[in-house]
């Protein structure tokens, strides 16, 4: 265990690996339910990520701070959350057919096309419902993709999730601390016709895209768009929600390559195409949106606040 793994970090992994060795062998309407609870004791106690995960909603929903419908929508928020991982724990047992029977997809038509026409297909998300299950469903339904995974703290948990992703047919690439190649790695996938799923709604690095996101300025990942750009791949942005107690896959029109600029002026157009298309499927579904981090340039230490 390297030096710098904290025993919170040691305790998160030993928690998830006991989840995904014993929920499993569970009930899954008891299991479900201390989840809830979970998410409910998380939610009474107010800590950071919730209080974060509350201010966001407040600026994309509207509702007044302090107010009660924006309090039980950050429960909602934090219930949808934690059933992520109830259901992460419980996906490696789940049959192919089950995981399809149960997505409710709109517009798959646009991966089954483009992917038949020979093109490469780049797949933007933002964090919401469970984008596991949604992997697992478009492997299931003949899409074998390759993404890339946050290396977690400890290294131990990292192994695990990627071994998980792995498991459901994933090819998973570390986003620090592999080879140094990914963006080429995913060019190649897409230039060959295969298709790349990568979260896009959030990078406050330096690479980050600077965007109009529900009227004020974030960062958005170059990945995504430049992919597009620089390969010819199709860039369809999807949105995830949980649908009763089924998954819901709404998956957009390719976002056109601007036909005149230079590249980055390309790229910052499909960045903002992106903002936009995830605007409206955050505020279909706000409760779904897993966001428990800053993600608003004012919201950042030494930014202008709200």
């Amino acid at each position: 265990m390297s030096g710098d793994t904290s025993f919170g970090d040691r305790i998160v992994a030993a928690g998830f690996a006991a989840g995904w060795k014993l929920v499993p062998l569970l009930p899954e309407r008891p299991t479900a339910a201390v989840f809830r609870l979970l998410a409910d004791r998380v939610w009474a106690r107010h800590g950071k990520s919730v209080a974060r995960l509350e201010s966001n909603l407040a600026r994309v929903t509207g509702l007044e701070p302090g107010s009660r419908e924006l309090s039980e929508l950050t429960r909602a928020g934090m219930r949808s959350y934690f059933r992520y991982f109830h259901e992460i724990f419980r996906l490696p047992r789940m049959s192919g057919a089950e995981i399809v029977r149960r997505t409710r997809v709109v517009g798959a038509e646009h991966i089954h096309d483009t992917v038949a026409a020979g093109r490469g297909v780049v797949l933007a998300l933002p964090h919401m419902g469970n984008w596991d299950q949604a992997g697992a469903w478009l492997v299931n339904v003949g899409h074998p993709f390759t993404t890339v995974a946050e290396r977690l703290k400890p290294e131990s948990l990292f192994r695990r999730y990627v071994a998980f992703r792995e498991g459901l047919g994933m090819e998973v690439l570390p986003l620090t601390g592999g080879d140094g190649h990914n963006f080429a790695t995913l060019a190649l996938r897409v230039r060959r016709g295969g298709v790349v799923c990568l979260p896009a709604e959030r990078d406050l690095t330096k690479t980050g895209v600077e965007v109009r996101f529900f009227g004020a300025a974030t960062k958005m990942p170059a990945g995504p768009p430049l992919l597009a750009v620089q390969t010819g791949a199709a860039l369809l942005p999807a949105i995830v929600h949980f649908d009763g107690d089924d998954w819901g896959i709404q998956i957009q029109e390719e976002l056109p390559v601007p036909a005149e600029g230079t590249r980055q002026e390309k790229v910052q157009a499909l960045a903002q195409g992106l903002a936009d298309a995830f605007e409206k499927g955050i505020a279909q579904y706000p409760e779904d949106w897993h966001m428990l981090q800053r993600l608003w340039l004012d919201d950042l230490p030494g930014g202008a606040g709200r």
